[in-house]
């Protein structure tokens, strides 16, 4: 069983790597849900291509690092190099679900905005699911 969400988690975040790719050669369709807006629906800030890049390329390594931590490539085992990122991605996904308490997360304070919107019904959850896969991966 814990395949199975392995596998739905590394289709979810290969799927997101190839929004970030859309979105940084040029595709424009959904950018407007996903960047952070203040309280005069002002976007927080427009996020440069070497970041967007890095963002598309991290989520690919995320998804091949749990492949490896378990065991679902073969000639690659799991080792303390793919159990420390395990944790560390683990890390990064609550944190970022719990939020930075202003334009993201379950405890942001800029509300009623598109982003806020999706935040909280798609993006936060989300993120939580996917801590918790990485969680599950680091401990078993």
């Amino acid at each position: 069983m814990q395949h199975f969400f392995v596998w739905v988690t590394v289709i979810i975040l290969g799927f997101i790597s190839l929004l970030h790719f859309y979105w940084l050669f040029g595709g424009k369709r959904g950018i407007l849900a996903v960047i952070p807006e203040n309280g005069d629906r002002e976007k927080s800030f427009m996020p440069k291509w070497y970041q967007t890049f890095i963002v598309a390329a991290g989520l690919l390594i995320m998804a091949l690092i749990l492949l490896i931590q378990n065991n679902a490539i073969p000639y690659f085992t799991p080792n303390t190099i793919t159990k420390s990122f395990t944790a560390f991605f683990t890390l990064i996904f609550f944190m970022r679900a719990i939020g930075d308490f202003k334009y993201m997360g379950f405890f942001k304070k800029v509300n009623k905005t598109t982003f806020s919107t999706y935040d909280t019904r798609i993006y936060s959850p989300l993120c939580l699911f996917l801590g918790f896969i990485f969680l599950v991966s680091f401990l078993f």
